[in-house]
């Protein structure tokens, strides 16, 4: 009597995990280059305020000049 062929597939090689299986889980522990980033926007934003504010002043100053005026330097009150 002749042995019965094996089946094929049942001696494949078993199919590797998917991609998710395999890699760690992020572990979350490194944020260096989100406060990296988070500080450089904070710079940013200062600069843009403090260059928003002084151009305002001039712009003030340059309106007063430009009607004729001779007195348009900015009076701080006293304290």
């Amino acid at each position: 009597m002749p042995k019965p062929e094996p089946d094929p597939k049942s001696h494949s090689k078993p199919h590797p995990k998917p991609d998710s299986e395999i890699r760690p889980a992020p572990s979350g522990g490194n944020r260096n280059g989100a406060i990296a980033g988070l500080i450089i926007a904070a710079v940013i934003l200062g600069i843009g305020l403090w260059l928003a504010r002084d151009l305002t002043a001039a712009s003030k100053m340059q309106d007063c000049l430009m009607s004729g005026r001779t007195n348009c330097n900015v009076i701080e009150p006293a304290r």
